[in-house]
């Protein structure tokens, strides 16, 4: 068709702030650049959850780029493209006519293609005497030549966090074994210790994850099931020690130095002393403590927030000063509490207690229940982390129903 026809870049559609913006860029093309139709197609691809396209999109597209002539997008060549519906649906796979418009439009938003609009909306092309296209309206791909550097770095992008997914799940699976097999190879040796409930800890870490959790997520998990390996850990390595006398003797006596020799805790302690009190002791009491982020048991016990000196809690000194407040609350006597205190650490009795709180309403005696926590503790079988593990799942939601693991 020939024949001259007045429009302006943008056609006959409503002219927006971000049609300017993506017609400037087009413009500001650099002199002599050029980039593979195709590798630029991949790059889409990749990256077409961050540009928000679906694999029908990326159809029509692929459909598209078929009707320019060359591999090469060059700056200084024609890269407008005029196919009718009918020919794009036919090289899209068959798609409808209204879901072509429909996806036409998402690469258009995507800022991917700029409708080129002839004056009656049709798309042509002029052509001189000798055959070559003069000015042409339909689908201009210029903005893919334009933005090819910033598609290449999204696609990069979503690679590099694909495979920093697929090692962290590689990690996770590694840690989850790990634990697994411990736990197995502690019941078939008759290890003393909770290990129904260890397990059960480990199953739950593990529901927040499927095909398409985040790469944060899997960390969050992949961080907790390495506490709880260290957990069952420590737990293997004091029966070990128990199995070496020499070891044990020296156990014994680090523990007979570290350990409380007589109470500190009067019947009614105040903060300043129990939050005081931990930094002169530094024995086996605290050893589970030391592996358990105090960020990790606020997430898991939110309610102990609030009864921190200035209804906060920012150090273990604020949750051992909280831990007073909230024993007396719960009816917790002195005598349980300087017992639990005596045999777990103030550490490990604080982070219980924090648990006890969270799931009060569900706990008949609080006193009775951490009697036979502390009775456990002595026996090796009790640590507060499973109960942690669990209550950070039925926090996040993943576990609505969570029974606390003891």
């Amino acid at each position: 068709m020939h024949g001259e026809h007045i429009t302006t870049p943008f056609g006959r559609r409503p002219m927006t702030l971000a049609l300017v913006k993506r017609q400037t860029i087009v413009s500001e093309i650099r002199q002599g650049k050029s980039a593979n139709k195709w590798k630029i197609f991949r790059d889409v691809s990749e990256a077409k959850v961050m540009l928000d396209l679906k694999d029908r999109s990326l159809a029509v597209l692929d459909a598209l780029l078929s009707f320019h002539p060359e591999n090469e997008l060059r700056q200084d060549a024609q890269l407008v493209v005029f196919p009718s519906n009918a020919q794009l649906s036919l090289r899209a796979h068959g798609i409808a006519g209204a879901t072509l418009r429909r996806h036409l439009a998402f690469l258009v938003e995507a800022g991917l293609i700029l409708r080129k609009d002839s004056a009656n909306g049709k798309r042509y092309a002029h052509r001189g005497r000798g055959g070559d296209i003069e000015s042409a309206f339909g689908f201009d791909l210029s903005p893919l030549l334009a933005r090819a550097d910033e598609l290449a770095a999204f696609a990069n992008q979503v690679v590099a966090e694909r495979t920093a997914i697929r090692r962290a799940r590689e990690k996770l699976t590694i840690c989850r074994r790990d634990v697994r097999k411990l736990i197995a190879m502690a019941a078939e040796e008759g290890v003393s210790g909770d290990w129904d409930s260890i397990s059960e800890a480990c199953t739950a870490l593990l529901k927040p994850l499927n095909h398409s959790a985040s790469l944060e997520t899997i960390n969050r998990v992949l961080n907790d099931m390495g506490l709880l390996l260290s957990e069952v850990i420590n737990i293997l390595k004091f029966h070990s020690d128990s199995d070496n006398p020499s070891t044990n003797d020296a156990h014994s006596e680090h523990h007979t130095q570290s350990s409380y020799t007589e109470s500190h805790i009067e019947s009614e302690p105040d903060r300043k002393s129990l939050a005081c009190e931990p930094d002169a002791h530094h024995g086996s009491a605290r050893s589970h403590a030391e592996n358990v982020p105090l960020s990790m048991v606020l997430r898991a016990c939110t309610d102990i927030g609030a009864y921190g000196p200035g209804g906060t809690i920012a150090t273990w000194r604020d949750l051992m000063a909280a831990s007073v407040v909230v024993r007396s609350m719960l009816g917790v006597s002195s005598a349980t509490f300087e017992d639990a205190c005596h045999v777990m650490g103030p550490e490990n009795t604080a982070i219980t207690l924090a648990c006890i709180l969270e799931r009060a309403r569900h706990i008949n005696s609080a006193g009775g229940y951490l009697r036979d926590l502390t009775r456990r503790a002595r026996q090796k079988a009790f640590s507060p982390t499973p109960m942690l593990m669990a209550l950070l799942r039925a926090n996040s939601g993943a576990e609505g129903r969570a029974r606390l693991v003891t």
